[in-house]
């Protein structure tokens, strides 16, 4: 059998193995679902009409098709956090040092982590989506095309985020720590355009929403669903999670393949 081969053996059985784990304690994934779905929810039920009126809407089904990208978004940072915490309670208990001892392959230990994660991301996307075509969301003009490019750019920045927060579950001490390292992936949504235009903040705070990751992203989602104005959004995007990527991929291998102390 070829390396090749063997690599992705291996990194189907650890895929295998964290899929089974998030099937039988559910609690945390349900947990980070309901912090998005309670947002939408109390931004389009309670200050709906509100919010409407200051993104120049008619009613509250304007505020709904505004905000449901940005929610989307919101989905992907509060997910991966299970990632973060997972990979630090393995490395805590020991699992991670057990599997660098074991003939396996070395990378199928974060292969299996990183996978899962974004899986598991998708599947909250989609749930989360279900709520906001419940609730109202609508869009009748995207084609075909610009819905595969929607949900590739939430796939391709759920792949960078899950390598941010599983470099930081290998930094941390124990699972508390990595849950509130990764606090950031939830609170870098509520700085952005996910709730109301950067352009209507204040001037010293509008350069935070409009020059961190989750901005473009949302900006561009939610042009190619609602045909709103992209402009360079979408190569900002595409070089954020490039960027992000890259980044957590060294950091967490340069973690993991460290030697033990």
């Amino acid at each position: 059998m070829s390396a090749l081969s063997l690599a992705a053996r291996d990194s189907a059985t650890m895929l295998r193995r964290n899929l089974l784990h998030v099937r039988r304690y559910p609690s945390l994934t349900l947990n980070l679902l309901l912090t998005p779905v309670m947002m939408l929810l109390l931004f389009v039920y309670i200050f709906g009409d509100v919010m409407s009126a200051g993104i120049g809407g008619t009613d509250r089904s304007d505020y709904i098709a505004y905000i449901v990208p940005g929610i989307l978004m919101m989905t992907i940072g509060s997910t991966v956090i299970g990632a973060a915490v997972s990979v630090s309670t393995d490395m805590a208990e020991g699992l991670v040092a057990r599997f660098r001892t074991m003939a396996i392959h070395r990378s199928s230990v974060i292969i299996g982590h990183v996978v899962g994660s974004v899986l598991q991301v998708l599947a909250s996307l989609v749930l989360v989506g279900a709520v906001g075509v419940a609730i109202g969301f609508r869009s009748v003009d995207a084609t075909a095309l610009e819905w595969l490019a929607a949900f590739g750019l939430l796939a391709l920045f759920a792949l960078a985020l899950t390598w941010i927060a599983v470099g930081m579950g290998m930094a941390s001490p124990n699972a508390e720590a990595a849950s509130n390292m990764a606090m950031p992936l939830i609170l870098l949504p509520l700085v952005s355009s996910a709730f109301i235009p950067a352009d209507t903040m204040p001037g010293w705070f509008r350069p935070i929403a409009e020059y961190q990751p989750f901005t473009p992203a949302i900006e561009t989602v939610r042009g190619l669903l609602l045909g709103t104005e992209i402009g360079n959004n979408g190569w900002i995007a595409l070089a954020w999670c490039v960027g992000l990527s890259l980044l957590g991929y060294r950091w967490t291998t340069s973690l993991f393949n460290r030697d033990p102390k």
